[in-house]
């Protein structure tokens, strides 16, 4: 099998059966740079840690965290500046503090299995691996090079693009997985590595199918306007600047819409530019905790994202969960996982907008 929807099935079938735990439970490490509640990365991560708890020993390792593990997870938190630039840096040449970086690969070779994430974590493992025979698996995720503009994001980013896509480090994991078949592709066209697709799957715990959006209508005196929704980081990959552009158009048409935008800046200097063409019509919910998150979707009429670079996108599939049309554009691995919605075209804003139109007034016909 080469592809599957759980990463306790993916162990069962290509890991387990040819590796004996060193104690009762499989020992398993769970490496990402970062471990946060805004990052979709770090929803794989838990998500993971999660479901593999339930028959291993779970740790996760990361060099910075603003949310809690797991129950029966433990999370080993490492370190990082908190400048973003230093931040960078650190995660480019962390191999420099040769006592730190072999501290963690000693560490390390405790552990069965090694499942890493994010660069420069999957160095150390490959270390643990070189030094200690530990086995390591891959996750890529896919580094979105093409949405930079400045020299030192772009020069940050390409290099962050050989090291999980195209270098020994990648090339050296026992297995590759990647999170989507576009993802598959793209690694496969890129470095010339195959790997198994293990779908991103849906925290069920997390999502409450059962909640009423009225809470949310009236928390923001929405009364019985149609809602747009977004969920994800405003960041240039997920061009929350060109989503304001269209919900303006459309606004020409339904002046009484609405757009919630549920996430954290990342970047203050686009969230101003974002900001500056927003009016009271379009709402920055910011970071929403877990148990808030079900009823913004319960509570918009469609999803609209016009992210222009993603691996998989798993608000696409949360919206849709809860019986929420989606549209957003034909892009990487969309066409996988949208099932309830239409999407369009790249740069085709027209369609865009009135497909949106659409929507709605089914929605509200």
């Amino acid at each position: 099998m080469n592809k599957y929807y759980s990463i306790l099935d993916f162990l069962k079938y290509h890991v387990f059966p040819k590796l004996s735990p060193k104690s009762s439970k499989y020992r398993v490490a769970i490496l990402t740079a970062i471990y946060s509640g805004f990052d979709g990365v770090s929803r794989v991560v838990e998500q993971q840690a999660k479901e593999l708890s339930k028959m291993c020993d779970v740790t996760i390792f990361t060099l910075e965290a603003d949310m809690e593990a797991p129950e029966n997870v433990r999370l080993r938190v490492l370190w990082s500046p908190r400048n973003l630039i230093l931040n960078r840096l650190y995660r480019l040449f962390l191999f420099l503090n040769l006592i730190a970086f072999f501290k963690y690969v000693i560490e390390l070779r405790t552990f069965d299995i090694l499942i890493t994430h994010h660069y420069p974590l999957s160095l150390i493992a490959y270390f643990t691996k070189k030094l200690f025979g530990i086995k390591y698996i891959q996750w890529h995720h896919h580094v979105p090079s093409d949405i930079y503009t400045k020299f030192y994001e772009l020069l940050y980013i390409k290099l962050i693009e050989y090291f999980e896509e195209r270098s020994f480090i990648v090339k050296g994991a026992d297995i590759v997985c990647s999170i989507s078949e576009y993802s598959r592709d793209l690694l496969l066209r890129k470095g010339g590595i195959d790997s198994i697709v293990v779908y991103n799957r849906l925290n069920e715990e997390r999502f409450r199918i059962n909640v009423d959006g009225k809470r949310i209508r009236e928390k923001y005196k929405l009364g019985d306007s149609p809602i747009l929704l977004f969920v994800g980081r405003i960041h240039p990959q997920k061009n929350v600047y060109g989503l304001i552009k269209v919900f303006k158009m459309i606004k020409e048409q339904r002046p009484d819409v609405k757009l919630i935008i549920v996430g954290k800046p990342i970047i203050d200097e686009y969230y101003k530019k974002v900001k500056s063409i927003s009016d009271d019509s379009v709402i920055f919910a910011g970071y929403v905790s877990d148990d808030e998150l079900p009823y913004y979707y319960a509570a918009c009429d469609v999803y609209v994202t016009c992210s222009l670079s993603e691996g998989f996108n798993l608000p696409l599939v949360e919206a849709q969960k809860y019986g929420k049309p989606v549209i957003a554009f034909d892009i990487g691995p969309h066409r996988e996982v949208v099932t309830n919605g239409i999407l369009v075209e790249v740069g085709n804003i027209k369609r865009f907008v009135n497909s949106v139109i659409k929507l709605i007034d089914c929605k509200n016909g």
